[in-house]
C-alpha cells in the first residue's frame, strides 16, 4: 500500500500502479502527476463519493478499483477514459448507473453488493463487455439491449429480485458462466436430508484454505461411537460474495450428493457456539493440486496456467471425470456456474475433483435447465481447449478432440452436445486406452 505523503513528495513518479487507502474523502490532485504512467488505480476502502470530471487526464488508466467507498452513483467521468476496461465498485452505496459512466473499452464491470434497481439500456453498446458482476443488488430485470454484447461470457446476478431468466440471456452465444441463485425463481429443488454432526465432535486444526465464502480447516471428527476420522471443515462467513450467498453454495453442495469426481460431504455442522453454518467434508489427499490459477485482470475470463504439461490420455481422463461430474449435477437440477480449471483438483494419473459451488444454482424449471446445461457445456468446451493446449501430442492425435471442443463452444446454444454425450465420447476413448491387448 502506498502513502499519500510519498505520492505528494514525488517518490512514486513513473509508477504504473497506485494503491491508496487512507480515509480519503476527496480525490488527491497529486494522482495526476502520474498521468504519463499510471495504468492501475486502487482507491478501495476510503470515503470517496465522486471522482473528478477530468479523470481522463490519466490517459493510460486501464483498471480502477473503488470498492468500499460512499458512491451513490457510478461517476460519469469514467466514460471519458479511453483505455479503461476494468471497473470495480463493490460494496459501495450505488443506486444509479448513468449512461455517461460507461467507457468505450469496458470489458469487466464489477458492481457487487450495491443498491442498483435498474441498468441503462446503453450498457448494450459496450460491445467489448466480457464480465458483468451484479450479485447482491435490487435488480428485477436486465436490459434486453445486453443481447447485443456478443462477447459477454460471465454474468453474476445472484441475490437480486429477478423472477425470470430472460430468453435472450440464455441464448447469448458466448455465455459460459452464469450465477443466479438467491432470486425468486421458484426453483424446483427440494432440500436434501443430511447427517447433522455436532460441533462438540469436531476438533479443528490447521487452515487448509480460505475463499470468499468461508474458511476450510483440517479437523478430527470423533463420533458418538468413539470412531475418529480426519476431515475438512468449511465454516461459511455468511457474507455476500461476488458469486452470491454462501448459504446457497452450502445448499448446492449438499444437494450434489455423491460422485467420484466431487468432494464428498459427510455432514452439516450442528450446534456451533456462534451459530456459524458449516459442512464436514472428506479430507482430500495432498497429491491433488489445483489445475490452474483464476483469471487475471488482463485475461479477464480465462484461467492462468503455470506451464502445466499433460499427456493426451491424462488430459482426456481429467476431462472425462469433469464431464461426468457435470452430467451428475445437471441430472440433479444443479448448474455449477463456475466450471473452471481453478476449481478443479487433479493428480498425475488424471483423477480429478470438481469443487467450489459458490456460483451454483438450482434449475428454475426443467425446460430452462436444458438450456442452462448447454451454457455450462460451453464452459466445459473452453476447459477442454485449455487441457488440449497443455498436451504434448501431435495435431492429428488431438484433432478429434478439437472437433468436440468446437461442438461445445459453438454460438448456437441448443446445438451443443449434452454432458451425457460428452461423457460417453470421452469414456469410450478411456476404455480403448485401458483395454488389454489380446493380440
Amino acid at each position: 500500500m502506498h502513502t499519500l505523503a510519498d505520492l505528494r513528495a514525488g517518490k512514486l513518479a513513473g509508477s504504473k500502479r497506485l494503491d491508496l487507502s487512507c480515509g480519503l474523502t476527496a480525490f488527491p490532485e497529486a494522482i495526476f502527476d502520474l498521468s504519463d504512467s499510471l495504468q492501475v488505480l486502487n482507491l478501495s476502502d476510503n470515503q470517496l463519493s465522486d471522482l473528478p470530471t477530468d479523470l481522463h487526464r490519466l490517459k493510460h488508466l486501464k483498471i480502477l478499483f473503488c470498492s468500499n467507498n460512499l458512491f451513490t452513483r457510478l461517476p460519469k467521468a469514467l466514460g471519458q477514459c479511453e483505455q479503461l476496461f476494468f471497473i470495480g465498485f463493490k460494496a459501495c452505496h450505488i443506486v444509479e448507473i448513468p449512461p455517461e459512466s460507461l467507457p468505450p473499452r469496458l470489458r469487466s464491470l464489477v458492481l457487487t453488493d450495491n443498491h442498483i434497481e435498474s441498468l441503462p439500456d446503453e450498457l448494450g453498446n459496450c460491445t467489448y463487455l466480457q464480465k458483468l458482476m451484479l450479485a447482491g443488488n435490487r435488480l428485477q430485470h436486465l436490459p434486453a439491449s445486453l443481447a447485443a454484447c456478443h462477447r459477454l461470457e460471465l454474468v453474476r446476478i445472484a441475490s437480486n429480485d429477478i423472477r425470470r431468466l430472460p430468453q435472450w440471456l440464455l441464448q447469448m452465444p458466448a455465455l459460459a458462466w452464469l450465477a443466479f441463485a438467491g432470486n425468486p425463481l421458484n426453483d424446483i429443488h427440494t432440500e436434501e436430508p443430511i447427517r447433522q454432526i455436532p460441533w462438540s465432535e469436531l476438533t479443528l486444526h490447521q487452515m487448509l484454505g480460505e475463499g470468499a465464502s468461508g474458511v476450510i480447516q483440517r479437523a478430527e471428527w470423533v463420533d458418538n461411537c468413539g470412531l475418529s476420522e480426519d476431515v475438512a471443515v468449511k465454516l461459511y462467513k455468511g457474507e455476500l460474495t461476488s458469486d452470491g450467498s454462501p448459504l446457497d453454495e452450502m445448499a448446492a453442495c449438499i444437494a450434489a450428493g455423491r460422485h467420484s469426481n466431487l468432494i464428498p460431504v459427510e455432514g452439516k455442522v450442528f450446534g456451533h457456539p456462534q451459530n456459524v453454518r458449516g459442512l464436514v467434508m472428506q479430507l482430500i489427499s495432498p497429491r491433488f493440486i489445483t489445475l490452474a490459477r483464476p483469471p487475471s485482470l488482463e485475461s479477464c475470463t480465462r484461467d492462468v496456467y503455470n506451464g502445466t504439461r499433460l499427456s493426451l490420455d491424462t488430459a482426456l481422463r481429467i476431462a472425462a471425470g469433469i464431464a461426468s461430474a457435470c452430467r451428475h449435477l445437471h441430472a440433479r437440477g444443479i448448474n455449477h456456474g463456475d466450471l473452471y480449471a481453478h476449481n478443479i483438483l487433479w493428480e498425475e494419473n488424471g483423477e480429478s475433483l470438481l469443487g467450489d459451488f459458490g456460483a451454483a444454482a438450482f434449475y428454475p424449471d426443467a425446460e430452462t435447465g436444458r438450456t442452462l446445461e448447454r451454457i455450462e457445456v460451453r464452459a466445459f468446451g473452453i476447459l477442454l481447449g485449455e487441457l488440449l493446449a497443455c498436451c504434448d501430442a501431435a495435431d492429428d492425435a488431438i484433432a478429434r478432440w478439437r472437433t468436440l471442443e468446437q461442438q461445445c463452444v459453438q454460438p448456437a446454444v441448443t446445438n451443443r452436445p449434452s454432458f451425457t454425450a460428452i461423457e460417453q465420447a470421452l469414456t469410450a476413448h478411456e476404455a480403448t486406452c485401458t483395454r488389454p491387448d489380446n493380440g
